[in-house]
């Protein structure tokens, strides 16, 4: 058993004239009726119980001795202290409170909704890569290897820009595969794409700026830049990508350049280019969000915004998220040289750093060629289950839905021809589906906007894909 929390139960609150033996006792009686203490569990012994408290061995017996002796514990030479098996368990009282009171910014937060994602790869939850066929025994070597190595430096305070071996394997990683203009200087390794989005809204906007994002877009960073205060105006997006403004000095303008979150389409060099200049011409900072890159399939993305021009007044992000698992919490942002300093500083009153461990780990998977190998293996993989997830839907519900544009992702983004979106979501959750839908990646409610949802395959093996298709074919349209 462990018995680490019969010491803080002890140790709290206890009235000063009550004797140390009065005070186990009534401790041990409260974690018994409140169940911290289950019938028949095991207690530490007194020589270890009185270790733990600093307290007399032979006030930890006496104790024991009466609470035996009132029906509480029963003690067995040899075997040890146990908790009676017949001890009613008592509710606690409830007492009534005063209500809660966020702040303003707080009571926004809350009723905005969070980023929630679900903790296993149920059909059609989007975004989720395929776990199965992650190389675990490659990684689980990395790891046993870097904890022979380098164990006692890596369980230390880090920096909060990152581990300097992790960042130049970003930064040749970028260079290369997208273009971007950076050293590991301009790095920074973060959680997560989304704590990114809350860091630049903090250090960059003040409450009643105007931030710009496209309509319709990622929830994700409309929740980042409202909870620092800021208004949000909506950028049209078409064929060719968010369509630039001729006029408007917003603080931030958020966009997904690569792979448009959700339509799927992809900005265009010439809009890339006037992006640019409206950028250098307003004063307003670009944020260049490339979630899935990695994942095109047709054809090589087009180079990064980031890399079109020279000292471009862009922040870039990615994520490890969706490319190795999502519960190793490693992203990274390359931003000009004026904002590393206020960046760092910041990340220091968040959360300090990310683990280093971790760090080294992925810095290894790449600088050994495995983070390619990988990458390469699930583009194939992936591309073949979006075709199956195309073929099926256009076979079983071709009347039904339309598929927006699909080169790549994790995901796809179907438009319904007809139907409730929200009841029809509904149905599909009592049926086991996952349905994120569409309607409310829109800013704006209005009568522009359009239904369906965000269908995620990736994690879905081809049966799977099948199973899942046929139940949606099943709804009451």
């Amino acid at each position: 058993m462990s018995h680490k929390a019969v010491p803080f139960l002890v140790l709290l609150g206890q009235h000063q004239a009550a004797t140390l033996r009065e005070r186990v006792c009534a401790m041990l009686r409260q974690a018994i009726h409140s169940s911290t203490l289950d019938a028949g569990e095991r207690l530490p012994s007194s020589r270890l119980l009185a270790a733990d408290l600093a307290i007399s061995r032979v006030t930890v017996e006496a104790a024991y001795g009466q609470l035996e002796s009132e029906g509480y514990l029963m003690r067995t030479t040899g075997r040890g202290t146990f908790v009676a098996a017949d001890i009613p368990v008592t509710a606690h009282r409830r007492t009534i409170s005063p209500p809660v009171r966020l702040s303003q910014r707080g009571a926004q937060i809350y009723a905005g909704g969070g980023c929630d994602d679900p903790p296993f790869p149920q059909a059609f939850a989007a975004g989720s890569p395929d776990l199965r066929a992650f190389p675990h025994r490659t990684w689980r070597r990395l790891l046993q290897q870097r904890l022979r190595q380098d164990g006692e430096a890596l369980m230390r305070y880090g920096n909060p820009q990152g581990l300097p071996q992790l960042r130049a394997a970003v930064a040749d990683y970028l260079a290369q595969s997208r273009g971007v203009r950076c050293s590991p200087d301009r790095v920074m390794i973060l959680t997560s794409s989304q704590q990114a989005l809350q860091m630049i809204a903090l250090l960059l906007c003040d409450s009643g700026d105007t931030v710009w994002m496209e309509e319709p877009g990622y929830a994700g960073a409309r929740h980042a830049f409202r909870s620092a205060g800021a208004r949000i105006g909506g950028i049209r997006v078409d064929e060719h990508g968010a369509i630039p403004a001729e006029n408007g000095t917003p603080r931030l303008v958020y966009l997904t350049p690569s792979h448009q979150y959700p339509t799927g389409v992809t900005l265009s060099l010439a809009r890339r280019l006037a992006w640019l200049d409206f950028a250098r011409r307003s004063g307003s900072w670009l944020i260049e969000d490339d979630y899935d890159s990695e994942f095109h399939y047709d054809q090589r993305p087009q180079p990064a915004l980031q890399g079109l021009e020279e000292d471009a007044r862009v922040l870039y992000l990615g994520t490890f998220s969706k490319v190795l698992f999502p519960s190793l919490r490693l992203a990274y942002m390359v931003v000009p040289d004026a904002l590393i300093a206020p960046l760092c500083r910041l990340r220091s009153m968040m959360d300090g750093h990310s683990a280093q461990l971790m760090q080294a780990v992925t810095a290894d998977f790449m600088q050994h060629g495995h983070f390619a190998a990988h990458l390469r293996l699930m583009r194939q993989l992936y591309a073949s289950r979006r075709d199956l997830l195309c073929r099926e839907l256009e076979d079983k519900l071709g009347d039904r839905l339309t598929l927006l544009p699909h080169q790549g992702g994790l995901q796809l983004t179907v438009e319904l021809n007809g139907g409730d979106e929200r009841r029809l979501t509904q149905e599909a959750a009592e049926r086991g589906l996952l349905l994120p839908p569409l309607s409310p990646l829109y800013h704006q409610q209005s009568s522009g906007m359009r239904e369906g949802w965000i269908l995620g395959y990736t994690a879905l093996r081809p049966a799977e894909i099948r199973q899942a298709v046929a139940r949606l074919a099943r709804l009451s349209y």
